[in-house]
């Protein structure tokens, strides 16, 4: 593989975990980072902690 593919690979992949690093949620209840994002009941995002099980949007 020519040397500048391989450099863009790595370009991406420092993205993809500063991305990640920035959006991830924590819960407001427990501090926990095991968050799920779930549709509400009219369409709208809401939050739930798999740690604690606190609900929010």
């Amino acid at each position: 593989m020519p040397a500048s593919i391989l450099g863009e690979g790595g370009h991406l992949l420092g993205a993809a975990l500063i991305r990640d690093t920035i959006t991830r949620l924590l819960c407001p209840s427990c501090g926990s980072a095991h968050v799920a994002q779930v549709l509400g009941d009219n369409g709208g995002i809401s939050y739930v902690c798999t740690a604690c099980g606190h609900s929010w949007s």
